[in-house]
């Protein structure tokens, strides 16, 4: 079983982390064996991070509609979703920011492979010793935190800053509630192509089931009219009769 240890060395690091971002890091576990989310939260908090822990990857997927955290700490396999399946999720919906480690007892070339392809930043197998897993974690969140002010995605003129959920067009603010910045760079992530309206009501509002139903129609309408994407303006927003809608870039 894993134990923890004292916190002296990589516990200044963290400190250090936490001095540059104003606040401790947060971090999400999300592993179906209690003992092992136990034991990997008490290591990571003794230093000096925020931890969370998840069972089962739906509930850490809702709990992301309401919460945001630094950076994960994902098993491959869970009685719901694949871990995989977590981590392109995140991936998808999150960019490249936050780091996930993953964690598997799997140790195959193939393996590996697949891990990086879905959007992992590094892995641990199991069982691991703890100076290996938090020397993981700390060179995640030492690149992560060198990172963060560089946290953004463009998109032709339109830059998202994904730490503080601000939209410029230019050098223009484009005011966005934080649901429709999620949208928007959401419609943005899958140019030309369909989004399906189940899979951006489960990505951004979780299905709530007492969400209206004209929410997403009202939403798109008003990013539609925020960011002027229409035809002749480089991006035009359209329905896709019966599945959802499509940000289609109208100039090449």
């Amino acid at each position: 079983m894993i134990l923890c240890y004292g916190q002296a060395q990589l516990g200044q690091s963290v400190e250090a982390f936490a001095r540059l971002r104003g606040t401790c890091m947060k971090v999400a576990i999300l592993d179906d064996d209690q003992d092992i989310r136990g034991a990997v939260s008490g290591l990571l908090e003794q230093s000096g991070y925020s931890c969370t822990s998840f069972d089962a990857g739906r509930a850490m997927l809702r709990a992301l509609h309401r919460d945001s955290f630094d950076l994960f700490v994902v098993d491959w396999n869970l009685p719901d979703l694949s871990g995989l399946h977590v981590i392109e999720w995140i991936r998808n919906q999150l960019g490249a920011q936050p780091p996930v480690l993953l964690l598997t007892s799997r140790d195959t070339e193939e393996d590996t492979v697949a891990a990086l392809k879905a959007g992992a930043d590094d892995f641990v197998t199991k069982p691991f010793q703890p100076a290996v897993l938090m020397a993981r974690v700390d060179a995640l969140a030492r690149r992560s935190a060198a990172g963060q002010s560089q946290a953004s995605e463009s998109y032709g003129e339109f830059r998202f800053d994904l730490a503080t959920k601000v939209l410029h067009q230019g050098r223009e603010l484009i005011r966005l509630t934080p649901k429709e910045f999620t949208l928007a760079l959401l419609l943005f992530r899958n140019l030309n192509r369909a989004v399906a309206r189940s899979y951006i009501l489960e990505t951004i509002w979780g299905m709530d089931p007492d969400l209206p139903t004209r929410t997403l129609d009202i939403h798109v309408s008003k990013i539609r009219s925020k960011l002027a994407l229409r035809a002749g303006s480089g991006y035009r927003l359209a329905p896709v009769y019966g599945y959802g809608y499509r940000l289609e870039a109208t100039r090449t």
